[in-house]
């Protein structure tokens, strides 16, 4: 008898119309597919419209040196399988915040955050968010810099990011960490507003950056280097408020945010043997084949 057209390559490929469309829903489901869109979106309207820094050849340095950084580092530790979707975050965040007076800045910038991944470790969790700690190294090389204010404080912006964050946070079950965070930090500029004597406008001027909630929705709630519990978290997110707003307004350091949220993630570990809670782990695709 002979073969039905079609018929023998679907059986020796073992994919059928309906068990791809449940592979696409279960990369639909993972964070990071949402936190790609968000993020590459964010760079090429960055590039195109809002000349606020980035480039074009500076942005392909930090996203190819980031993958292939995550191919490298993932066949010297033997893995059986190289997911490149956390490199590309790493890339595109590097893309969006990080400067440099050369391509070489990116390039290191790239190789420091994936590497940190593979050697910093406790009980198997990176302990820093790979963007914030290449971020935080090459700024004192004097050829880096982050601009607080590059993303504007145009509520349009504002408002885009926190869309952006909000709908990747709530599916990496992170958004807890993030509102904690902006309700601790914008209080305290309140707080220090009324001590100073300053009118309510000079805080909702400093609320409404762009690049604050762009630290607020994707570097301060990476799930592989936040604490597990709640609780913990909740703790982590106000340290990380009162450390940068100390630093920030008493200190005059520009970079802040990304010091604090180094500091805060040393003490990671403690605290999720202090609150124990499941760890998180990024959801695996549905395997297409047999």
């Amino acid at each position: 008898m002979d073969a039905v057209p079609g018929s023998a390559t679907k059986h020796s490929l073992g994919v059928g119309p309906g068990r791809l469309v449940e592979a696409l829903r279960q990369e639909c489901r993972d964070a990071r597919m949402w936190q790609i869109a968000a993020l590459s979106g964010l760079l090429a309207w960055n590039i195109a419209e809002l000349s606020l820094g980035a480039s074009l050849v500076p942005s392909l340095v930090s996203v190819g040196g980031a993958l292939f950084a995550q191919i490298v580092a993932s066949r010297l530790a033997g893995l059986p399988r190289i997911d490149l979707r956390s490199a590309l975050i790493t890339g595109l965040s590097l893309s969006l915040l990080l400067r440099g007076d050369a391509l070489w800045v990116q390039a290191l910038a790239a190789a420091l955050a994936i590497g940190s991944k593979f050697v910093i470790r406790v009980r198997g969790k990176h302990v820093f968010n790979p963007a914030t700690f290449a971020i935080f190294v090459l700024l004192f090389t004097g050829h880096a810099w982050v601009t607080p204010g590059q993303w504007g404080q145009s509520a349009f912006i504002v408002s885009a990011i926190a869309f952006l964050g909000i709908l990747v946070l709530t599916r990496a079950t992170r958004l807890d960490l993030a509102l904690s965070f902006l309700v601790a930090y914008v209080g305290l500029l309140f707080l220090r507003a009324a001590w100073l004597g300053d009118p309510v406008a000079i805080p909702l001027h400093q609320a409404q950056n762009g690049a604050l909630l762009l630290f607020a929705c994707f570097m301060i709630t990476d799930p592989r280097s936040t604490p597990d519990a709640r609780i913990a978290r909740i703790l982590f997110a106000l340290a990380v408020a009162v450390t940068a707003h100390w630093l920030l307004f008493f200190q005059q350091m520009p970079s802040a945010l990304y010091a604090s949220l180094m500091a805060a993630s040393l003490a990671v570990p403690i605290l999720d043997r202090l609150f124990p809670a499941s760890r998180f782990v990024w959801r695996r695709p549905m395997e297409v084949s047999r």
